[in-house]
């Protein structure tokens, strides 16, 4: 638990300068033009959360001894957390359809910058995911192991959250 709290701080950290350099360079001189947000970023936002909310679900179900309704809701967030990048992929997709990438103007570059990293994070989340669902389904989840429960699912909630200041950042300033 420690080493998440290292985690997280080492993050929030590492946005937080990133937002700094985000509203200096908007500020800076009048070549920010506002980057259209794709679509499909409302349905990642969506398919994130509902993730999230699945974990958590998970989670008490085992506090509860409930290993089958954890295997089954622990699975299904951990395949929407693969979907999100699905979908952010896709969104990357449609920017580039559309003519808009990295170098297009600074607020592509932060968004393209802050979306790339994020999902890093989400990698590194998803991997836990799935440690944890193959240990549970391989029913070598005892007592000792459901730190990796806690661990990943309170990561995975810091990550969704994150994407929703992300996107609450490029709501109003993007």
């Amino acid at each position: 638990m420690t080493g998440l709290m290292v985690l997280l701080a080492a993050t929030t950290m590492a946005f937080a300068a990133f937002t700094s350099a985000f509203v200096v360079r908007r500020g800076m001189s009048d070549d920010w033009v506002a980057l259209p947000l794709p679509p499909i970023l409302w349905a990642n936002t969506a398919i994130l959360i509902g993730s999230s909310v699945l974990l958590e679900v998970a989670r008490r179900a085992l506090k509860r001894g409930q290993r089958s309704e954890f295997n089954h809701y622990w699975t299904i967030g951990t395949v929407l957390g693969g979907l999100f990048l699905v979908g952010q992929a896709f969104a990357w997709w449609q920017l580039n359809q559309a003519g808009i990438f990295v170098a297009t103007n600074p607020s592509s570059s932060f968004f393209y910058l802050l979306t790339a990293s994020h999902g890093l994070h989400i990698l590194g989340g998803l991997a836990a995911l799935v440690y944890v669902d193959v240990q549970a389904l391989r029913l070598r989840l005892g007592p000792g192991k459901r730190t990796a429960v806690d661990v990943s699912a309170l990561f995975w909630h810091f990550v969704d959250g994150l994407w929703l200041y992300l996107m609450a950042l490029f709501l109003m300033w993007g």
